[in-house]
């Protein structure tokens, strides 16, 4: 019977699954704000420009309410004029 061969391993040679070692995380803490991303969330990045506008998330959300509404509406109404 043949035994089975290691898998031979090259002197430096990193696996795949390996973590390279320039990476330390020994310092790294919880993510105090996953869970809210993690009940839905949807996480988007606004430009510098746009973002100065808004001075909070909430006054964000409220303009992007309000614009969805409008195109929703918009549509429908133009729809119908067909």
């Amino acid at each position: 019977m043949k035994k089975a061969r290691t898998k031979d391993r090259i002197p430096g040679r990193i696996d795949i699954d390996e973590i390279l070692p320039e990476y330390d995380f020994s310092r790294a803490r919880p993510n105090n704000y996953a869970s809210r991303y993690a009940a839905g969330a949807m996480v988007v990045v606004l430009e510098p420009d746009v973002a100065a506008m808004f001075p909070n998330a909430e006054s964000a959300n409220e303009a992007l309410r309000t614009l969805g509404g409008l195109i929703q509406k918009h549509r429908r109404r133009r729809r119908a004029s067909r």
